[in-house]
Formats: C-alpha cells, structure tokens, sequence
C-alpha cells in the first residue's frame, strides 16, 4: 500500500504515468490549481480504469508555493493517520527535498518521484549506470537532460548538441525505456 501526493502544477498528466500499474490498495491524491487543471482523454481513461483511489483536490487560496504548502500540510496530516504506510511525493519541485528529508529522519518512508513509475533523479542515475556504463562520465549530463526535456524530440536535440550525431544515436537507443514518460516517437 502506497499513497501518492502529486504536485500537478509541477508534474502535469506526465506525472500520473503508472497510474494503470497501482492497484487497489493504493492511493492517489492529486493536487491541482485553476492554473494546473486539464487532463489529457488518455489520462482521464487510464485513471478511470485505475485499480487505485483516485482523490482530486483543489488548492485554496493563490500565491508562490501555495500548492506546496498544502501537499506538505495534507502530507503531516496523513503521516499521523499511519506512520507505517509509504508516501510518495509526486514532484520535480527540489523544494520537497526537505519534506523527504524531514520525514526520512522520524523514520517515515517518504521518497519524491517524478511519476506513479517510482521514477526519481536518483532512480535515473542509477538506470543510467547499468544502461549505459560506457558512458560513466556523461551520466549526470544525461539524467539531467532526462529530467529537463518534456519531449523525445527536446531530450534528442539536447544529446545532438552535446555530444554529435553518432554518441547521441548509441546513448538514446541505450535509454530509451526511461523515456516512456515523454511525449513524441
């Protein structure tokens, strides 16, 4: 059991990818703004037939960080409903480092992800470390451009410039798997 808190505004459907992999013991709140608040028809489908507990909930009020400040309000919250269970924060916003790292030491499993898949820069790295040994020296270059790019195509043209047409063809056919996340071919 798992229960997810994403960041929406930061993360937008890109952030819901795995959805169709929870299963019913799992729980996903979704925190959204007037800013933040459409959904792809993919989305909505993959949701809807989503095994998980799907919960929407809209921020009050308007301000810098005042979805941030709510996720983490809701997330205490929680946290004193069941210490034992484990959360995730659904965000790329390093503001959260703190919240994880708040919880991590009164021993409350707490990680942020990038998705429903789990995915994190430190899951990346690591990815990229068994993918793409050959290239232990270009690894945080890579993720970061992993991280950075909404796109194949955006990720793809970042490599181009990076490295050159033949580096980059061998890197991207190596970590494709980790782009599922991405829009594009």
């Amino acid at each position: 059991m798992a229960t997810y808190l994403v960041d929406f505004e930061n993360v937008n459907s890109a952030g819901l990818n795995g959805v169709e992999q929870l299963n019913d013991a799992d729980i996903v709140i979704v925190f959204y703004s007037e800013q933040a608040n459409t959904l792809t028809i993919s989305m909505h489908n993959k949701l809807n037939q989503s095994k998980a507990k799907i919960n929407f909930i809209k921020i009050v009020g308007k301000g810098p960080n005042c979805l941030d400040f709510q996720l983490s309000t809701y997330l205490g919250y929680l946290i004193s409903q069941n210490k034992s269970e484990s959360f995730y924060i659904v965000s790329k916003d390093k503001g959260f480092e703190n919240t994880t790292l708040f919880w991590e030491q009164r021993g409350t499993c707490v990680m942020q992800v990038n998705n429903l898949l789990k995915q994190s820069p430190k899951s990346i790295r690591k990815k990229l470390e068994e993918l793409i040994p050959q290239y232990e020296n270009d690894i945080d270059v890579i993720a970061e451009f992993i991280e950075k790019y909404k796109t194949k195509q955006g990720f793809n043209n970042a490599l181009i410039k990076q490295f050159g047409s033949d580096k980059t063809g061998l890197i991207y056919k190596a970590v494709k798997t980790l782009l599922s996340d991405k829009k594009g071919k």
